[in-house]
């Protein structure tokens, strides 16, 4: 089977291969990359440049239906949740679109002595290389090409072996949006083919969405050939609750937390870990919420997503973890489970379960809290559940994470920076910050 193919985790049926690229193919597209930086980037503004990205949250509005369905097809993701995907996507481009003026504009620097001015200016680095991943194909996406092709930077874009249905849709996307060749450039590459790309002279930079193992080797060649680098990797991400005065809201959001898109969300909750005086009655009411979603959720993303989290219960299990489950495994499909008791001794302890299975821990005090939080290799995300304030702001100054939601799941916003800190990466996507990753702030200064 081709590398790059659409495989129904549903049915397991191949849908569709596509060719792998050939080496003359990238080098192709590293040449229409270049040039159109050259000829292109430097010679737009910044509103033309705006006004193309209107354009792609446009065509995502108008191709919504088409676009869910593909990565229905793809990944498994329920329909509606491919919509709110493609919605989403849509309006991170106006975002940068309609910000991308302000974003950009000259940065006045006060001098402390001298005559004259002198001042900031973003310009563009480059071509850049995307690597992304296959649980979110355009949302993925759009954090990486918004706010780099609003400043001019131009692609050459990596998608996910399974995702090259969704990963053509965008290049014509881009294509019909008014972008010139080489702009954004769809390549089906292999690993090889990438590492040989970062390396090259032509590439000045890298941003990799995906696994720490992908994360390290993409770093690494990217570190040894002198290349920024923005890395958003795995998430073991905390839900701490402290008080609640409406338990029942409080386990609804852990659920959700929990289960969007299957539990295959990075920044997903997957770590409970509750208060003693109320851990009793959220284990109760939330084992319950968790089994009866067992008709309703999708199937992971393939056969081996299943394999590998089946895995990783099994050894928590064998290590004195308590399951409690409903429903049989079936190819893809994956029952949802609650596990308790699992040892801080268990491989399984410190690694992310990708999928819909949730740990829970009971803690005696606000300090264990944190120190349980913060006793994981990862660094994404966190939720605090709290109904004191200066609890939920002691606790959030003290967790180990680049973002921390209070009292909230499903919180992002375009506007509001995504990332984070240890092995979960560096560098920030979304927000003004996200513009601002891959840019020569260049000073100028007037005497």
């Amino acid at each position: 089977m081709s590398l790059y193919a659409v495989v129904d985790p549903a049915t397991g049926k191949t849908v569709r291969e596509y060719p792998t690229a050939t080496d003359e193919q990238m080098q192709a597209a590293l040449s229409a990359a270049e040039k159109a930086h050259r000829e292109w980037s430097r010679g737009s503004t910044v509103v033309e440049r705006a006004g193309l990205l209107s354009k792609v949250a446009e065509l995502h509005t108008e191709r919504r239906d088409e676009l869910a369905k593909i990565i229905q097809r793809e990944m498994g993701k329920p329909l509606d949740q491919s919509l709110g995907e493609v919605d989403f996507s849509a309006a991170i481009y106006q975002y940068y679109a309609d910000n991308a003026e302000k974003f950009l504009a000259d940065e006045p620097i006060d001098l402390v002595e001298g005559a004259g001015t002198a001042l900031i200016r973003r310009n563009s680095i480059g071509v850049l290389i995307g690597i992304m991943p296959w649980n979110y194909p355009y949302y993925q996406v759009a954090r990486f090409a918004g706010p780099n092709l609003a400043l001019g930077n131009t692609i050459v874009l990596k998608h996910a072996p399974q995702c090259p249905e969704s990963a053509a849709a965008l290049h014509q996307i881009f294509t019909d949006a008014g972008y010139p060749e080489g702009a954004y450039v769809n390549v089906y590459a292999t690993n090889e083919q990438i590492a040989d790309a970062i390396a090259d002279p032509r590439v000045q930079g890298v941003s990799l969405t995906g696994s720490e193992r992908a994360g390290a080797a993409v770093a690494e060649i990217a570190g040894r050939n002198l290349k920024k680098v923005v890395l958003e990797l795995g998430g073991s991400d905390p839900f701490i609750v402290l008080s609640s005065d409406d338990l029942d809201a409080t386990v609804k959001a852990a659920v959700e937390g929990r289960f969007e898109n299957t539990g295959q969300a990075c920044n997903a909750a997957k770590r409970f870990i509750i208060a003693e005086d109320l851990y009793d009655d959220f284990v109760g009411r939330f084992t319950a919420e968790v089994l009866a979603t067992a008709d309703e959720l999708a199937p992971l993303s393939s056969v081996a997503a299943a394999d590998r989290l089946s895995e990783q219960v099994q050894q928590a299990i064998a290590e004195g973890a308590t399951l409690v489950s409903e429903g049989e495994r079936k190819g893809a499909f994956f029952p949802p489970a609650v596990l308790t008791n699992v040892s801080r001794d268990s491989r399984t302890y410190r690694e992310e379960l990708f999928g819909p299975v949730a740990t829970v821990y009971k803690v005696r005090s606000e300090d264990e809290a944190v120190e349980l939080a913060n006793d994981t290799p990862f660094g994404l995300g966190s939720y605090v559940f709290t109904t004191d304030p200066d609890q939920a702001y002691r606790v959030a100054d003290s967790l180990e994470a680049g973002m921390v939601f209070v009292n909230a799941v499903g919180a992002e916003g375009v506007e509001l920076p995504f990332g984070g800190v240890k092995r979960s990466g560096f560098g920030r996507e979304l927000g003004k910050y996200g513009i601002d990753e891959f840019v020569n702030k260049k000073l100028i200064r007037v005497s």
